[in-house]
């Protein structure tokens, strides 16, 4: 009887290190961190309601990194140089994920561009927190605006937002082989 009563308890103490290990874990990810070589130009908080558009413009030169959580809800971002109201019909740029949204303005956009945020009809509400970062990497050279490609330009984004996946898969594979170290000593010392 004391030994269930003992082991009823520990699975309790199992039980909530695992829900704190997993309250730490989206903790650790919601921080954001930006690379050295992003300076931060502005932050804009807002609320957008179900199937609407609130628009922004972007005035600022050279490579310009759009970085959008969605704190309740969902919020989807779209860009154009064409237009300053940019939708889901009409964009030359998206992310429409159901967390963090992050989209490169290529330098070579004309300026202004056209900030779309849309919210998603699933939700009635959507509140979200968009960073703007200027990328200091980055070199203007007009002589290659007019050689633009771009097939290699969509090549560069989907390996940027790969290596920041990676980055992100790093991460959480650290957590979880800390996390499973823990739970293993405490499952030696009780049983």
């Amino acid at each position: 009887m004391l030994v269930e009563t003992m082991r009823a308890h520990w699975r309790r103490i199992l039980w909530m290190l695992s829900a704190f290990g997993a309250l730490l874990l989206v903790r650790g990810f919601e921080e954001e961190r930006a690379p050295a070589e992003w300076m931060l130009l502005h932050v804009v908080q807002g609320q957008i309601g179900a199937g609407n558009y609130s628009y922004l413009r972007l005035n600022h030169e050279g490579k310009i990194i759009l970085k959008m959580h969605s704190l309740r809800g969902d919020a989807d971002l779209y860009i154009s140089d064409a237009t300053l109201h940019p939708s889901f019909d009409e964009y030359e740029l998206q992310s429409t994920t159901c967390g963090q949204d992050l989209i490169v303005v290529p330098a070579h956009f004309q300026r202004p561009v056209g900030i779309g945020i849309y919210g998603h009809p699933s939700h009635l509400e959507s509140e979200y927190e968009m960073k703007v970062y200027y990328d200091r990497t980055f070199i203007l050279d007009p002589f290659l605006e007019s050689s633009y490609d771009s097939e290699q330009m969509e090549g560069s984004q989907k390996k940027q937002h790969s290596s920041e996946d990676d980055e992100s898969q790093e991460e959480e594979s650290i957590f979880w082989t800390i996390l499973i170290g823990i739970l293993k000593l405490v499952l030696e010392i009780l049983f």
